[in-house]
C-alpha cells in the first residue's frame, strides 16, 4: 500500500490541457479511486469546492498515497474543454497500473538467485515528463526490468510522459516510492549494486565501469541532479566522458548512454 503523502497547495489558476489521461467530475474520480487506484497518479482539486464526496476523494487519496494538489482556480483548456463540467476535481491517470515496490524487489531478487544480472533504473525527482518518458523508453529498450520513480517532486506519469515513452510504460514494471533513499537500501539488500549518474570530475568514467552484475542506475533531476542523501546510497558514482566545452547531458540522454553501455557489457553469457 502506498504511504500517506502531504497535500500540496498552489495559489494560481491551474490550467490543464485536455488529454486522454484525464478523468474529471466527482463520481468518475471516486470510481477510479475505488476500482483502479494504482492508475491514479495525481488529483487536482478546487480548494473552495467541498462536499461529502470531495472529502471522500481527499480521504482515499491520503490513504493510498496519491499526490493531491489544491488550487485557487481550476480550468480545462483545449478543443472541447469549454463544454466540460469538472466539478472542481480532475485526476491524472496512466494507461497501466503501477507495480508495488515490494513486488518489484521480489522479481529482481528472484532473477539474482537464478544467476542473472537484472538491471533497474531509479529516477530521482525528475521534473520534465518528456525526459521521464524517454528514460522509461530507454530502460525497456536496453533490457532493464523495472523503473523506480519518486512520488514527491516528480513529473506526473501522465499523457506527456506516456507519449514520450512510445508505449514503453505498458511493457515494463514501474513503481513509485515515497523515500528513494530507503528504497535503494532495499534494492542493495536484494543484490544490486547502485550506480549514480553525476556530472563530477571525481566520478568514475562510465567506460571504466563494470556493469556485469545486478545493477540499479540512478538518474537525477534536470537541474539539481542526484540529491546528496541519494548519492550517499550509491555504491559507485559515474560520469560520461565528453569532448568540447559542454559539461553535462540532458538527463534522458545521459540515462540512455549509460543503460546501453550496460546492455553492451551484458550481451555475453552470464
Amino acid at each position: 500500500m502506498r504511504n500517506q503523502k502531504k497535500i500540496q497547495l498552489q495559489g494560481a489558476e491551474k490550467r490543464i490541457r485536455l488529454s486522454d489521461d484525464l478523468i474529471w467530475g466527482v463520481h468518475p474520480v471516486v470510481e477510479a479511486l475505488q476500482r483502479e487506484p494504482e492508475r491514479v497518479v495525481e488529483i487536482i482539486l478546487h480548494r473552495e469546492k467541498r462536499s461529502g464526496k470531495i472529502e471522500e476523494i481527499i480521504g482515499m487519496a491520503r490513504e493510498k498515497g496519491i499526490k493531491t494538489i489544491f488550487v485557487q482556480s481550476l480550468r480545462l483548456v483545449g478543443d472541447g474543454a469549454g463544454d466540460i463540467r469538472h466539478q472542481g476535481v480532475v485526476a491524472r491517470t496512466i494507461q497501466t497500473a503501477l507495480l508495488p515496490f515490494d513486488e518489484l524487489l521480489q522479481r529482481f531478487a528472484a532473477r539474482v538467485r537464478q544467476g542473472e544480472r537484472p538491471r533497474l533504473v531509479a529516477c530521482d525527482s525528475l521534473q520534465d515528463p518528456h525526459n521521464l518518458g524517454a528514460i522509461i523508453r530507454s530502460a525497456l529498450a536496453s533490457g532493464a526490468i523495472g523503473v523506480i520513480l519518486t512520488r514527491e517532486r516528480s513529473a506526473p506519469l501522465g499523457g506527456t510522459a506516456v507519449k514520450a515513452s512510445a508505449g514503453a510504460v505498458s511493457h515494463i514494471d514501474i513503481c513509485q516510492v515515497t523515500n528513494l533513499v530507503a528504497a535503494l537500501k532495499k534494492v542493495k539488500e536484494a543484490g544490486a549494486w547502485v550506480f549514480g549518474a553525476v556530472k563530477d570530475s571525481t566520478a568514475q568514467s562510465l567506460y571504466a565501469t563494470d556493469f556485469r552484475l545486478p545493477a540499479c542506475v540512478v538518474v537525477g533531476s534536470e537541474g539539481e541532479g542526484i540529491r546528496p542523501l541519494v548519492r550517499r546510497e550509491c555504491d559507485i558514482v559515474i560520469s560520461i566522458p565528453m569532448a568540447g566545452t559542454l559539461d553535462s547531458l540532458n538527463s534522458s540522454v545521459a540515462a540512455a548512454v549509460i543503460l546501453f553501455e550496460a546492455m553492451r557489457q551484458n550481451e555475453g553469457p552470464v
